[in-house]
């Protein structure tokens, strides 16, 4: 149940704060607001570090395969995605679209077994759960 609630959360959060920086954007450029989007982000980061685990920064060096330390370089391109989607699209189509993206990159990992993450058999009920979803974009965007 607590993942249910994190998972919203973490939906709602995205959605103001793609908004937020679409402002910040208009105020400023793309890539300064892109750039302290992630200052501030490695602030808080760093602060929660400080007050909890201070776990060392050198066991970032077992990770292994190395191309799972990118996570920030996709989160600089996310961050860039997600301004220019919402000034163009507004954000509920945006969000939308994000989700739908989001989701079935998500499934295509796990049948594919990519990342470390555990093979998972093809599910129809699933298919049909983003077609439904698609549908409802395309109800949503008509006019």
């Amino acid at each position: 149940m607590i993942g249910l609630f994190i998972a919203l959360l973490s939906g709602a959060l995205m959605s103001v704060q793609g908004v937020f920086n679409t402002q910040v954007t208009k105020d400023s450029s793309i890539w300064v607001a892109n750039a302290f989007v992630q200052l501030t982000a490695l602030l808080v980061c760093l602060a929660a570090w400080l007050c909890t685990d201070r776990s060392s920064f050198g066991a970032l060096l077992k990770v292994e395969p190395k191309y799972m330390l990118l996570g920030g370089v996709i989160g600089a391109f996310i961050t860039y995605t997600v301004i220019r989607s919402m000034d163009m699209l507004g954000p509920a189509r945006a969000v939308m679209l994000i989700v739908i993206a989001q989701l079935i990159v998500a499934y295509v990992i796990e049948l594919l077994g990519w990342f470390g993450v555990e093979k998972q058999p093809l599910e129809w009920r699933k298919i049909i759960g983003m077609v439904v979803a698609i549908a409802g974009i395309i109800i949503f965007k008509w006019k």
